[in-house]
């Protein structure tokens, strides 16, 4: 009796972690020389967003390197980086998941480089739920941190 309660906890476990990851988004990319506007909900952060938009929005950053270097040394990082999946890396866009260490909500991440403005946009938001507690922005800002691109 005990080998079937703990098998079914197990299964159950499992079935709810799952249901964590969400679906992957099918408007992720550049459409228009941007990158999806972000939901109303707060977790979310992006450099396209209104710059009034306190809760999601963060500057962009300037680039100096080559487009292949720059985006060279952000694949390097973001590949150092704990629970991370690169799923599309062309010369101007990175997109990438990032799985929370226990309860595995995936957060999908976006990096453009503007080649005529010389500017690196992004935008991290979570797949479920309302509140992130901060995560996409720390995210970023950790991403953006000592990047010398």
């Amino acid at each position: 009796m005990i080998h079937k309660i703990s098998a079914l906890t197990t299964s159950a476990l499992l079935l709810f972690l799952i249901g964590c990851t969400g679906t992957r988004p099918d408007y992720l990319g550049i459409k228009g020389e941007r990158l999806a506007d972000c939901p109303k909900t707060p977790n979310c952060i992006s450099s396209f967003a209104n710059p009034t938009d306190n809760e999601h929005y963060r500057s962009s950053i300037p680039y100096k390197k080559s487009l292949v270097e720059a985006n060279t040394i952000l694949k390097v990082k973001l590949e150092q980086m704990p629970r991370t999946k690169l799923i599309k890396v062309d010369s101007n866009y990175i997109y990438t998941e990032f799985t929370s260490l226990i309860m595995r909500y995936v957060d999908d991440v976006e990096f453009y480089f503007d080649e005529k403005n010389k500017l690196l946009h992004f935008r991290s938001a979570s797949r479920l739920g309302k509140s992130d507690l901060g995560v996409n922005r720390k995210r970023i800002e950790l991403v953006l941190k000592d990047l010398d691109i």
